[in-house]
């Protein structure tokens, strides 16, 4: 009776009305930790921001979650088992995708990877015997240069790599591997998100 808009509402307002009476009404419905899923979903799909799949992965989870808690009010005459099926299809259908596209693009990256082996074999011998005897003896050090460098970046991904395993199994079996470093979920979810673009611009430059 009392509402902060009134309806008809767009998705947009109704996420307003969860949050503006989440203390005084949805918060004695429903986990009043779930405010964070709320906000999420207004930060992402209210704000003109720009969705990419492993965001719309997690919007569509935290989707689920959301419904799932007010399913323990009531099934909403069958609207909210309705609404949890859609939500679930567009999340399997979008893992399927996402599956498909890392293998085509790892079968695009190993064909590409071949090629250029094999022209680099073809090549090679000729340039090095003839490119050798110009080049400068700064550029040979420059060239050295750029070796360490990209080989600090490869053992700092590896690094990091070695530091969330070990600390997502320990979290998972804390009897698996002692490590004195601590960190959360969220925090290596996050960097391995970082971690994962990284790679991405290491591998795109590789191919190039």
């Amino acid at each position: 009776q009392i509402l902060y808009l009134k309806p008809p509402w767009t998705l947009a307002n109704l996420l307003k009305c969860y949050k503006k009476h989440w203390m005084a009404v949805f918060g004695y419905v429903v986990p009043r930790s779930l405010l964070s899923t709320v906000e999420c979903l207004y930060k992402h799909l209210c704000t003109g921001e720009t969705v990419d799949s492993s965001t719309a992965s997690i919007l569509l989870q935290e989707s689920k979650k959301l419904l799932h808690a007010f399913s323990s009010r009531s099934d909403y005459n069958g609207v909210l088992p309705q609404a949890y099926a859609e939500v679930n299809k567009l999340y399997q259908t979008l893992t399927e995708v996402r599956g498909a596209l890392a293998d085509l693009s790892e079968d695009i990256m190993v064909l590409s990877e071949n090629a250029v082996c094999d022209k680099m074999e073809a090549t090679a011998p000729n340039l090095q015997n003839s490119e050798e005897r110009k080049l400068h003896p700064s550029f040979h050090v420059a060239q050295e240069n750029r070796h360490q460098e990209i080989w600090s970046v490869l053992e700092g991904v590896w690094n990091t790599i070695n530091l969330y395993s070990i600390e997502i199994f320990q979290k998972l079996d804390p009897n698996t591997v002692a490590v004195t470093a601590k960190s959360s979920f969220e925090e290596a979810f996050l960097g391995l998100q970082k971690l994962l673009a990284a790679v991405n611009d290491i591998r795109e430059g590789i191919n190039r």
